[in-house]
């Protein structure tokens, strides 16, 4: 994305000032646009479109951008713009199908020509270009993806830009605070975007006050006002979600915060040696290792469904945690009432929770919690995206190699392996994720490469060649991927010298597999873990 100017360099506000709200119509990019605006440090917030207007104006917004959607705004049962959204007097950015809606609802046409405009596209800036293009190239690369184009724009409305196949690409009507575009600005590809958002923001009033400080004095307030005088535990799990948690949560109450290490044997190799020596090393955090690896491979033995596999991890989790917290009640006479989550926005988003989106799949700390669990759960990091709390962590003083250690998922290998989870497959997949870390961190690739899961299809054998002989060992798949957030990623183009030591080594250290193979699939179609 190109840079820009400031929202508005010298002001200064409070971090109560109210968020941004991006209308979900079913867009591929509504979390982008959220993540675009809290790079320009103001805070944004996924909403339904179908969120009734008054329960969206109760959060007090300071701004809604109408994101885009798949459907046409003349279809059967396409997403309308929540009644009386438009008459709120709150600054409307429209983006793609939220810019038809706009449009069509204020009075404009919008028409379906058969001729749509995908992918890169020229844009020509009309006249001084208005508020969001004034001064930037009068051609410049847009990304479009639309069928439907807007022909003529509402009463009240300057045509700012257009196309080849779009008479009106953008429009604006400042004075009632109407701004749109048939073209992405979100994406990297429309050259000028990141300019064209901060635009908005600076004139819908918004201020650039969300910070990585702001953050933690907000949340550690939050925390205390929620815990006050209880006690509360955090499931560790050794990634960097639930480290900031915890490290967040220790700030906000001190030492009646216990941090639980839950062992349930589907760790990565050196996981539990590394957050009993350098997590405790950094914070001083008082930790309680519970070894329940022999529970989690029992109440999973025959199980291949992943959701499943995930609602028991869920639960033995939580059966985990009540333990825990009974052997502080008999330490400390008194009961921990409050249970720590490393939950992100994505888990939030992927889970179907609130956003009106999808359900992808049920995050073991969001959708796979059991219903009769005693604990109140304390979330700080709900709201951020993992670079975010990457940031936090730094700030908070945590040490790089917990702050940039690649994600892990909660459940660990067990949605790693295709097939039933077994002791056996446990070690092989573990095996090789070992060789994997090890050949990505030789090369230096630690940073580049947000994630690199290696997944064991547990219920496929392929014939090979091993020692001059037949061999009929298990395949296992590479995913590297890259990602600003988990919510997007693009498969990692890993040198090939780095490949090959790779596939090597697994298949000469690792006698069941045969077979290494390379996963190519972007996010979307694929999520990042296979299950």
């Amino acid at each position: 994305m190109s840079g820009g100017e400031p929202t508005q360099p010298d002001a200064q506000v409070s971090l109560e000032s109210g968020p941004v709200l991006v209308v979900d119509f079913g867009a591929q990019y509504a979390q982008l646009i959220a993540r675009r605006v809290r790079e320009c440090q103001v805070y944004s917030q996924i909403v339904p479109s179908t969120m009734p207007a008054a329960e969206m104006l109760a959060l007090d917004p300071s701004a809604i951008i109408l994101s885009g959607g798949p459907a046409s705004v003349y279809a059967d049962g396409a997403p309308p713009a929540p009644a009386g959204l438009l008459d709120s007097g709150i600054p409307v950015l429209g983006i793609c199908y939220g810019f038809q809606l706009m449009v069509r609802d204020l009075g404009g046409e919008v028409s379906h020509t058969g001729n749509g405009e995908y992918g890169a596209t020229r844009l020509v800036v009309e006249g001084d270009g208005g508020v969001l293009l004034e001064g930037l190239p009068a051609h410049q690369q847009v990304w479009m993806s639309h069928g439907d184009t807007c022909a003529v724009p509402p009463p009240g409305f300057t045509v700012t830009a257009r196309t080849d196949g779009t008479p009106v690409a953008a429009a604006e009507d400042p004075a009632r605070g109407f701004y749109g575009m048939q073209f992405h600005p979100e994406v990297v590809h429309t050259e000028q975007g990141m300019i064209m958002l901060r635009r908005f923001l600076g004139a819908a009033g918004c201020c650039a006050d969300w910070t990585v400080d702001g953050v933690i004095d907000e949340q550690t307030e939050r925390i205390r006002a929620q815990v006050g005088d209880g006690r509360a535990i955090c499931g560790l799990s050794g990634g960097v979600d639930s480290a900031v948690a915890a490290a967040l949560v220790q700030r906000a109450i001190g030492s009646r915060l216990t941090c639980v290490f839950v062992d349930h044997g589907l760790l990565r190799s050196g996981e539990a040696e590394q957050v009993e020596k350098d997590f405790v090393a950094a914070t001083g955090v008082d930790l309680k290792v519970v070894d329940a690896a022999a529970d989690f491979l029992a109440a999973l033995r025959g199980v291949t469904d992943p959701e499943t596999k995930r609602k028991i991890i869920g639960r033995e989790f939580i059966r985990a945690f009540e333990q825990a917290a009974a052997e502080i009640v008999g330490e400390h006479h008194e009961a921990a009432g409050f249970l720590v989550q490393g939950t992100l926005y994505p888990d939030v988003v992927e889970s179907g929770g609130g956003t009106g989106a999808a359900n992808i799949k049920s995050h073991h700390n969001v959708g796979g919690l059991p219903e009769d669990m005693t604990f109140e759960l304390v979330e700080p990091l709900r709201d951020l995206f993992k670079d975010e709390v990457r940031q936090v962590g730094a700030e908070l003083g945590l040490p790089e190699p917990i702050v940039w250690r690649q994600p892990f998922p909660g459940p660990g290998l067990a949605i790693r392996i295709v097939g039933e989870v077994t002791a056996d497959r446990l070690r092989i997949v573990s095996a090789a994720d070992a060789i994997v870390r090890a050949e990505l961190s030789a090369a230096g690739l630690d940073r580049s490469v947000w994630q690199c899961p290696v997944v064991l299809l547990a219920d496929v054998r392929s014939v090979g060649v091993q020692g001059d002989g037949r061999s009929y060992g298990y395949p296992v798949v590479l995913r590297p991927v890259t990602s600003e957030d988990a919510m997007t990623a693009d498969w990692a183009r890993l040198p090939d010298a780095v490949l090959a030591r790779i596939s090597t080594r697994i298949t000469n250290e690792v006698p069941e597999v045969n077979r290494v193979v390379l996963d190519i699939t972007s996010k979307p179609p694929g999520t990042i873990e296979w299950e």
